[in-house]
């Protein structure tokens, strides 16, 4: 089962679920408003992507951040900690497929990954 993580009201992951359903493609969304971030799950994204290819520092989550606490984010585990706190910094959407994980909404891929 393929799972998409994100914020309901973010544009992207709002193109991303749009672009699966229009595809057909069966899958589940976990909120990270009201369903939080799995720890568990945070792990296996940093270990597979890289801390800081996940956290987001264009978007306004990280931008509303202080500087101490910016300047604190210096490994995978300030990074997931800072994540976990704030689940807006992660990049969005996180989709777990059959075969790895992406971050972020590219139709090309996703198309590639869709049609094996």
């Amino acid at each position: 089962m393929i799972i998409l993580y994100g914020i309901p009201n973010c544009d992207t992951v709002k193109k991303a679920r749009a672009w699966l359903t229009a595809q057909g493609v069966d899958y589940q969304f976990h909120d990270f408003k009201k369903q939080g971030v799995p720890p568990e799950r945070l792990a296996v994204w940093t270990q597979a992507a890289g801390w800081d290819k996940l956290l987001n520092r264009q978007g306004t989550t990280w931008r509303k951040l202080d500087a101490a606490t910016q300047a604190a984010v210096h490994d995978a585990a300030t990074a997931q900690a800072l994540m976990r706190a704030n689940p807006s910094v992660i990049k969005r959407p996180v989709v777990e497929w059959d075969r790895g994980i992406t971050l972020g909404f590219d139709v090309a891929g996703w198309a590639a990954r869709v049609r094996t």
